[in-house]
């Protein structure tokens, strides 16, 4: 995908496959009224006739115009606000993609001079456009013989200034989109394909893509003398080797202290010897969408050049039963020394997590961030819609609710109160691994908090947000973009 910016001096002179003018009901910006000058009145003439009414996301496609030197027009909707909301402009946006993209449109322009969101400015617009044709040109082709067409569009040029700062924004849309699309990729892969041998051979070609980024994979040996015996005990039942794996971007100081993302990579989730029910079983190929969403993010901020330090950690397991997979009942001993009652094999992700988290320390971070499909109670709580967002340090939560909002990736803070941490009490381990049906998410974020006090954490529980299932199943790539927008916030872009 080619994406520019030009400068309009003159709408009629725009040479492209399909012009893409985002409109009111009354034509109100002079970009639409000299188009439809030089198309003798014909935009006018179709609103008059009922055609199109302007509404939000209308679209109205006309195969042959006259009087421009575009050959086909698409006319959106823009509603009669004067300023859109940022769903707004991505219904718009996603709206002329589909459109254009339908009719088989190679090459398009979108003209954006007439568009106010509130709040944004236009670098925000021309970054988020970029993302969003970049995300649309996603396909899933690993496993299936005729995997759907590609996306028509080849080219999109946006009519604006070529500035620096917009040539910025752009770059960052399209790189954050690509980020966005590796994490499906990686989500939608089979559990037989995506082992955790394979999240390490996927991390260990960015390190052979850009010199910012060295990999490192820690094998179970070495996790055994490390102490990692809460997240071995998820692995014992299985044929595949766990990976710890390791991925350092470089792109500040040698002194500044790194920003840490933790992913959950349990590559399939039976539910162990708490074996889970048949059904939408195969959907637990998504339980590595946490650490699909490090790669992606790694990813980008490698191709972004951000100028900052930024590990990834991926905890890469697979949970089978099997004669020597863990026990209900069984106590294991963590990587921080503590002790851990295993009640339900099921609740594996916080297992892994806990020894993941306690080797974050080492790299005394600036900041902490998990990302995990970890509960069903995230999902019954908030839906597909945002993220659960759990954190030791409420200034922290705050500024990754307002990093999401920008990124149209969004989260909700929930609580982490002490009340809750009496739920994990065990008779036999310094906690128990499930705190009980009520508040799951909750006492889920309260079991990783224990492993988590020498620095600044959150948590986000992404089980709702991660994929889509029914007849539109397949991974959404988030939290990708929040996690790109916070460390590009960090690196002051």
């Amino acid at each position: 995908m080619q994406i520019s910016l030009k400068p309009c001096k003159d709408v009629t002179t725009v040479s492209t496959d399909c012009l893409v003018l985002i409109v009111d009901h009354a034509l109100s910006a002079d970009i639409a009224k000299a188009a439809d000058s030089a198309c003798g009145g014909a935009i006018t003439e179709i609103i008059k006739r009922g055609d199109f009414k302007g509404k939000l996301a209308e679209t109205l496609y006309l195969p042959a115009v006259s009087g421009l030197k575009a050959p086909r027009l698409l006319i959106v909707g823009k509603g009669d606000n004067a300023d859109l909301k940022d769903s707004d402009f991505d219904k718009i946006i996603n709206a002329a993609i589909n459109t254009t993209a339908s009719a088989g449109c190679k090459d398009i322009s979108i003209m954006l001079d007439n568009i106010n969101v509130t709040d944004r400015k236009i670098t925000w617009q021309y970054q988020r456009v970029a993302q969003l044709i970049t995300t649309s040109s996603y396909r899933y082709t690993a496993t299936v013989s005729k995997p759907k067409p590609a996306l028509s569009i080849r080219r999109l040029t946006l009519q604006g200034a070529n500035t620096d700062a917009n040539r910025q924004a752009v770059h960052a849309g399209a790189s954050i989109g690509k980020g966005i699309n590796i994490a499906c990729d990686l989500g939608d892969l089979p559990g037989n394909i995506c082992t955790p041998n394979y999240l390490a051979s996927e991390s260990r070609a960015l390190g052979r893509k850009y010199d910012s980024v060295s990999v490192s994979v820690l094998d179970e040996k070495k996790m055994a003398e490390l102490g990692m015996h809460s997240l071995l005990s998820v692995t014992a039942g299985t044929d595949q080797p766990a990976r710890l794996i390791v991925i350092e971007y470089k792109g500040g100081k040698k002194a500044d202290k790194p920003h840490v993302l933790v992913g959950k990579g349990v590559t399939f989730d039976t539910g162990g010897i708490s074996l889970k029910p048949g059904a939408k079983m195969d959907e637990m190929k998504y339980d590595m969408c946490g650490a699909a969403s490090v790669v992606g993010t790694l990813s980008a901020v490698a191709e972004m050049d951000l100028k900052l330090n930024v590990v990834g950690i991926i905890a890469a397991a697979e949970n089978m039963p099997s004669g020597s997979a863990t026990k209900p009942g069984d106590v294991v001993t963590s990587m921080s020394g503590q002790t851990i009652e295993i009640l339900n094999t099921d609740a594996e992700g916080r297992l892994v997590l806990c020894d993941a988290l306690t080797y974050a320390g080492k790299f005394k971070p600036a900041s902490v961030i998990d990302i995990a499909t970890l509960t069903g109670a995230c999902v019954v709580a908030l839906g597909k819609h945002a993220a659960g967002l759990f954190s030791n340090d409420d200034d922290f939560a705050a500024e990754l609710l307002e990093q999401g909002k920008l990124a149209q990736d969004r989260a909700w803070h929930m609580p982490l109160w002490d009340d809750y941490q009496n739920q994990l009490d065990s008779n036999f381990a310094d906690m128990a691994n499930i705190g009980g049906p009520e508040a799951g998410s909750v006492t889920a974020a309260c079991f990783l908090s224990r492993f988590t006090k020498d620095y600044r954490w959150a948590h986000l529980d992404i089980a709702g947000a991660a994929w889509n299932g029914g007849g539109n199943k397949g991974a959404t790539g988030r939290p990708v973009g929040l996690l790109c927008q916070y460390l590009a916030s960090k690196a002051g872009n």
